[in-house]
């Protein structure tokens, strides 16, 4: 049984790139698309936000400025999106992909009304390219997505399989949350997502689920609410 009717899943690039670290895996990716599969064919509507970690990261980098790093960020976000949607169109969905800038032809425009007309299709809608603008993360683009488009929940799917009290590389001993306040998160700088997301989330309630994207079927087990991660509660 679903919990939700609209969710908006963020995936990291790295995550898609499996042991590679760069580029795409192909069948991790294939595996996230007939989880989808299975939650569109349930009637969930599924907006997908992706990182762009498996192409760059700008932000380690000192000799270009930062206003040029991001915009390449962003077009590394796009490339993901046209690369996923294409997986989820090969195991038989019907996407868009979305952007808050024009890429010719290869994307639309984001609206509001445009991304629930899709939703309404049945339609996966992929929404590329961050907020459009520098100085933001797409940890910022997928909770402003996910408010403009009134989901119930965020799904994060990442490398690693919830929230810890301390970073689970560094220390064996860490332990991880069942539960946890994106406030009580914040005052103990988790970091569960940056700052500008973490204020944004708290201002509009907008809740997440924070889980491993290689632990099987994890996608579909956060929706139908038996899954192994972190609850980020508003």
């Amino acid at each position: 049984m679903n919990r939700y009717k609209r969710v908006l899943l963020k995936l990291s690039g790295e995550a898609l790139a499996g042991d590679k670290k760069t580029g795409f895996d192909e069948t991790t990716c294939i595996a996230v698309a007939n989880q989808v599969k299975q939650l569109v064919e349930d009637g969930v509507e599924v907006g997908v936000v992706i990182g762009g970690g498996n192409f760059w990261r700008g932000r380690t980098s000192e000799t270009i400025d930062r206003t040029k790093a991001d915009q390449i960020g962003m077009l590394a976000t796009v490339m993901n999106c046209i690369y996923v949607s294409e997986i989820f169109r090969h195991v038989g969905m019907n996407t868009q992909i979305l952007t808050p800038f024009e890429c010719g032809s290869m994307t639309k425009l984001f609206s509001k009304d445009r991304a629930n007309k899709y939703f309404n299709k049945g339609m996966v809608v992929f929404l590329a390219g961050g907020t459009g603008h520098p100085y933001f993360s797409t940890d910022t683009g997928v909770v402003l997505r996910a408010v403009e488009l009134d989901a119930d929940v965020i799904l994060m799917a990442k490398a690693v399989d919830g929230v810890y009290d301390s970073d689970p590389k560094k220390n064996p001993n860490a332990k991880r949350f069942d539960e946890i306040s994106l406030q009580e998160a914040l005052d103990r700088k988790l970091a569960v997502v940056d700052l500008s997301a973490t204020v944004l989330s708290l201002e509009n309630k907008m809740p997440m689920l924070v889980f491993a994207l290689e632990e099987e079927n994890s996608i579909v087990k956060a929706v139908r609410g038996d899954f192994k991660g972190t609850r980020v509660t508003v």
